[in-house]
């Protein structure tokens, strides 16, 4: 008997073998499969945010006069993508609420939690396929890695406790928060081919003002505590902006920077390192410089024709002492 003769009695036996085995291996998906997968996904979105995003989307369509179906599409990328990255962050924060309620992974668990939001992730990307524009790939995907890359600066100094100087500040928040937004307007210019690249730079400096003013309320606001908690910042241990300007402000007095290497719940200590941040100017500080921000993004709406939506959005985060 030749080789030949030899690998076809083999290959028949293994044929033989695979048809012996006691299932059929079918590729398929089904509605209450995927139910299961978006659980913590569905929780998070009952229980709606601001939308602040979907409302900055639809105020820039007023200069950009996207195709409503494509302007949709793009509304419905960029919220998935921040309610995904919102499961991620309370496993990376530890966070006990979200917005008034237990966070996610508390209810399905860290890995559940993960894999969904990671799921999501990939369901985004799917619909950006229904664009057929190679371009917008590349949009969400360079988009994608600045988000990453700023929280994992953000992880990076809370867990080495580096506090960071406030321009490095700036450019991780331009790249975790100003993401989203700068994403949502990036697609919204390739499905208008608008050229005009002030719309990035106006987006990217409302993205800097957004979490300046978040971080400056989460440490302030009484509506803030009820949502997340009392000074939640403090607790992650994060260097949020008027953080890092107390600490940087005299760095010899090491309190407030021990304080956040406790990751302390106590509410008579938290209200020390708030009493700290007051003494040292810091949330004046931060006033002022929201206050420069809010002017300077006026200044650029102005000069780009005015928008009445994005210019009563500013109004709303707009915050007085």
């Amino acid at each position: 008997m030749d080789n030949n003769d030899n690998d076809n009695n083999e290959n028949n036996n293994n044929d033989k073998s695979v048809n012996k085995l006691p299932f059929q291996f079918v590729s398929s998906w089904s509605p209450d499969k995927e139910q299961i997968l978006l659980e913590p996904f569905n929780y998070l979105i009952a229980n709606p945010g601001k939308e602040i995003r979907s409302k900055f989307i639809d105020a820039f369509d007023h200069w950009l006069n996207v195709p409503k179906d494509k302007l949709a599409l793009i509304t419905t990328v960029v919220e998935m993508l921040h309610t995904a990255s919102l499961l991620i962050d309370d496993v990376e924060d530890n966070s006990i609420l979200r917005r008034g309620v237990p966070v996610a992974h508390s209810i399905y668990g860290i890995p559940a939690a993960i894999n969904c939001a990671n799921y999501v992730y990939f369901l985004a990307l799917n619909e950006i396929r229904k664009f057929n524009d190679p371009n917008m790939y590349s949009i969400y995907t360079e988009e994608l890695l600045c988000l990453h890359r700023g929280q994992g600066m953000e992880l990076y100094w809370r867990d080495t406790l580096t506090c960071p100087t406030e321009s490095e500040y700036i450019q991780m928040v331009s790249n975790k928060t100003g993401g989203l937004l700068r994403l949502g307007v990036k697609l919204m210019q390739e499905a208008s081919k608008s050229k005009v690249d002030e719309y990035v730079n106006l987006v990217n400096i409302i993205g800097i003002q957004f979490q300046i003013r978040d971080d400056y309320m989460n440490l302030q606001s009484e509506k803030y505590a009820d949502n997340k908690g009392f000074c939640e910042d403090l607790t992650e241990g994060k260097f949020s902006f008027p953080i890092i300007h107390s600490i940087n402000k005299d760095l010899n007095n090491r309190q407030l920077i021990n304080i956040l290497k406790q990751h302390t719940t106590s509410i008579d200590l938290k209200h020390y390192a708030v009493k700290l941040m007051k003494e040292s100017g810091s949330f004046e500080y931060t006033l002022n410089y929201l206050a420069q921000v809010d002017q300077h993004v006026r200044d650029m709406i102005h000069k780009l024709g005015g928008n009445p939506k994005l210019e009563s959005i500013m109004d709303l985060l707009n915050v007085k002492a």
